[in-house]
């Protein structure tokens, strides 16, 4: 991938997509193209199309998506699995269409079965039965990994996919009803801190065992792959440790400050019981996690600070 080719970053205004877009400046991209929703909604077929047809990128990274926590996954289903298929669709088939050298999507580690052996091998696709609360959304992503592997092998389509595990950092998504379980926590213990509650409530046991891979660790891998691996199937992208959410949250409690209880409302779902991914395929393309899960909390508690007023789902009365 030459440094003065033009690249499309779909969902670039996002986590995943604002976290590609800064590290491919890093490596002296600077054509980089990254519209804003209101400029080019990827749902509808038409404006992709023509998008595709007057930019025409060289590379093309599908990091948009529809995403949410538990609570949305289970609530939303017919949003996320229409959405997410809009997208992928109209996304891979445009870049196909008009002549994209090649392209990467970026999947979900829900796309394995719930109760799959541990830690995660790509194998493990489709080997059992997904996970309830988000299985419209894990089955979108399926999809999309089936579509970029069948476009490969019926256009000779230069596609990759990559399944990235739970991912926190810049520009996550704060608000407590549709936000993942690390974003979450963060707003809900500062919110507490500021009001001087003498306790927070969190969903389910605490005892799942989940893995968290900083953003930009993620942007690192994805554009390494981008440039160096070309092959059917997947590639897990994580960092190959775990941890319970228990001991996440008393991790997020002493980044945040926050002298009170924690309480854990048992009634509420705790989803898959562990989800960690073996990396060994990833590592043996010649990359590896460097964000540890305490310095990526820290930065990301820092920059939620600077942004809180205007981060998503945050109102500017959190302030304090």
């Amino acid at each position: 991938m030459e440094t003065d080719a033009r690249v499309f970053v779909a969902g670039g205004r996002g986590l995943v997509g604002s976290a590609i877009v800064r590290r491919l400046w890093l490596e002296g991209h600077r054509d980089v193209l990254a519209p804003p929703r209101i400029e080019l909604d990827l749902t509808d077929g038409r404006a992709v199309d023509d998008w595709f047809a007057v930019h025409e990128p060289d590379y093309v990274f599908l990091a948009a998506a529809k995403v949410g926590g538990i609570h949305a996954n289970d609530t939303l289903r017919g949003d996320f699995i229409r959405e997410n298929l809009l997208i992928q669709v109209n996304v891979i088939d445009a870049a196909r269409r008009h002549g994209a050298t090649k392209l990467q999507f970026l999947g979900s580690s829900c796309i394995y079965p719930r109760d799959c052996p541990q830690p995660i091998k790509e194998e493990y696709l489709l080997t059992g039965p997904l996970e309830a609360t988000n299985q419209p959304y894990a089955i979108a992503k399926i999809a999309g990994i089936e579509l970029c592997d069948a476009y490969r092998r019926q256009y000779g389509m230069d596609c990759i996919c990559l399944m990235p595990t739970n991912l926190y950092g810049p520009n996550d998504n704060f608000d407590l009803a549709h936000s993942h379980v690390l974003p979450a926590m963060i707003r809900r213990f500062h919110e507490a801190t500021v009001a001087g509650a003498e306790s927070v409530t969190l969903w389910g046991s605490g005892t799942p065992r989940r893995e968290f891979l900083h953003v930009d660790d993620l942007a690192d891998a994805a554009v390494h792959l981008m440039k160096t691996w070309s092959a059917p199937g997947i590639v897990n992208v994580g960092t190959g440790t775990d941890v319970t959410i228990r001991e996440l949250a008393e991790l997020v409690r002493a980044t945040v400050g926050f002298a009170g209880n924690i309480e854990w409302n048992s009634a509420m779902p705790d989803g898959t019981p562990r989800k960690l991914l073996d990396v060994s395929r990833l590592t043996g393309l010649g990359w590896s996690a460097r964000t540890t899960l305490r310095e990526g909390l820290a930065s990301t508690y820092r920059w939620f600070i600077d942004h809180h007023a205007t981060a998503k789902g945050v109102a500017t009365t959190v302030a304090g």
